[in-house]
C-alpha cells in the first residue's frame, strides 16, 4: 500500500492543467476514484482535479496512479496515491481511511473499476472467468460500499457513484458475465439507496455505452478505427460524472444512461 501527497506548482502542458471537462465547481471537494488508473476513472479523476477537487486516487497499479498524482499536483493540485485491489476489504478501508485523516472527511466515491474476458459467450466463458467477473465488477462495488458506509452515515452526508454500462440495460456482444456482473451492480446501488437514504447518503448509477477505454483491447475481434471513431471518449463519462457529483444534497440521480450518438 502506498499513500503520497502530491500537490501545488503551476500548470505546465497538456495535463489537468489543460481545458476544463466541465464547468462544474468542486472546490473543496472530497472525492476518492477507485479504478483511476486508466479509462473513466481517470479521466474523472482529471475533471475532478480541475474542478477544484481533492482526490484520493485508488487502484492496484501504484505507477500509474503516482504518474497521475504527479500530473494533478503540477497543475496545482492535490492527490493522494493508494495503491490495492478493490475486492480487497483491507485496501478499500484504507483508502477510505487515508481521505478521513488527511482531507478530514469523504464527500463522494466514484466506483470505476471494472473488467471483462475475452472468451465471454455462454459457450465458451468457462467458471474462471464467471469467477473474474463477478469477482472484479460485482465484488468489488460491494466492497467499496461497505468500506464507505460507516464515513457517510458518521458525516450524514456523501455520494456513491457507480459506473456500470449500458450492457446491463440493454443486452450486446459483450458477454452474459459482464452483463450479469454490471446488472448487479446497478441493483446493489439502487438497494443501498433505498436502505441509506435515511443516513443522507445518495447512490447513483452511470451506464455508459461504447467507450474508448483500454478494456477494448480484451474484446474478440478488435473495433475497427471507425467503430472507435463513434465511440464515447472517457473525458464524456467523466463530464456526467462531475455533474452528478456538483448537484446539492437535496437532489440525487438514480440512474444516468449515455449512449454514442452515431451507431
Amino acid at each position: 500500500m502506498t499513500s503520497d501527497r502530491v500537490s501545488g506548482g503551476d500548470a505546465t502542458g497538456d495535463g489537468v492543467g489543460g481545458e476544463q471537462v466541465s464547468g462544474e465547481d468542486l472546490s473543496g471537494r472530497r472525492v476518492l476514484v477507485a479504478g483511476a488508473s486508466s479509462g473513466m476513472g481517470r479521466a474523472t479523476a482529471l475533471a475532478a482535479a480541475r474542478a477544484g477537487a481533492r482526490l484520493v486516487l485508488f487502484a492496484r497499479r501504484a505507477d500509474a496512479l503516482t504518474k497521475l498524482a504527479e500530473e494533478i499536483g503540477v497543475a496545482g493540485g492535490a492527490a493522494l496515491v493508494v495503491a490495492g485491489d478493490a475486492t480487497d476489504a483491507d485496501a478499500a478501508g484504507r483508502a477510505v481511511d487515508v481521505a478521513v485523516r488527511e482531507y478530514g472527511g469523504l464527500d463522494v466515491l466514484v466506483n470505476s473499476v471494472g473488467t471483462n474476458v475475452r472468451e465471454r459467450s455462454l459457450a465458451r466463458l468457462d467458471p474462471a472467468g464467471w469467477r473474474e467477473l463477478l469477482s472484479t465488477n460485482l465484488d468489488a462495488a460491494y466492497v467499496l460500499t461497505q468500506a464507505v458506509l460507516p464515513t457517510f452515515r458518521a458525516q450524514g452526508d456523501g455520494l456513491l457513484v457507480h459506473i456500470s454500462s449500458s450492457a446491463a440495460k440493454r443486452p450486446d456482444a459483450s458477454g452474459v458475465g459482464y452483463q450479469a456482473s454490471k446488472a448487479g451492480v446497478a441493483a446493489l446501488a439502487h438497494a443501498t439507496m433505498e436502505e441509506e437514504r435515511a443516513n443522507g447518503i445518495r447512490v447513483s448509477v452511470l451506464f455508459p455505452g461504447f467507450t474508448d477505454t483500454p478494456m477494448v483491447e480484451r474484446r474478440p475481434v478488435a473495433p475497427t478505427p471507425e467503430q472507435l471513431a463513434a465511440a464515447l471518449a472517457p473525458d464524456d463519462v467523466a463530464r456526467m460524472c462531475l455533474a452528478v457529483m456538483a448537484l446539492p444534497g437535496r437532489a440525487y440521480v438514480p440512474e444516468l444512461l449515455l449512449y454514442p450518438s452515431r451507431p
